[in-house]
């Protein structure tokens, strides 16, 4: 079990400190801001759609590392993907950083299964999640992502 932990430190101190698509994106169609009220943590997202599609993602803002690294592996995991594949990989992201639902060999998840530890902290859920919810804000058309009070 210490393996798994190495790995998820070594992953998300790798995407805090290098966060991918980490810029404005100067051909967005759609933006949300969210904002987690307990910690700090502030994101803006950015998305390119082109009809039911992601075509490119970024995000900018500050928060913890695991905001941060969450942030950085949503929008590798998203570009490319539809809006209905992006809903069903944050639900499945959500219940393994809640514990609801244990990884699966990481075949569904890919990297982000290295969250499944986020649910020993309840307290971070929101932190691994903020960007999640500010991206499924943009994808309705939103200004603002609500977390909610349940996480």
């Amino acid at each position: 079990m210490s393996d798994l932990r190495d790995l998820y430190q070594e992953v998300i101190l790798e995407h805090s400190k290098a966060p991918r698509n980490f810029h404005d994106l100067a051909d967005a169609n759609h933006k949300a801001e969210g904002f987690n009220p307990l910690c700090g943590d502030q994101f803006t997202v950015y998305l390119h759609m082109d009809g039911d599609a992601i075509r490119d993602v970024s995000f900018q803002g500050a928060g913890c590392a695991i905001s941060k690294a969450s942030a950085s592996m949503m929008t590798q995991i998203v570009k490319g993907k539809s809006r209905a594949e992006a809903e069903k990989l944050f639900e499945r992201f959500h219940k393994l950083v809640t514990g609801e639902e244990p990884p699966k060999n990481g075949e569904d998840l890919g990297k982000l299964a290295v969250f499944a530890g986020v649910s020993e902290y309840p307290a971070r859920v929101k932190c691994a999640t903020l960007a999640w919810h500010t991206l499924q804000a943009a994808i309705e058309g939103q200004a603002e992502a609500t977390l909610p009070d349940d996480e």
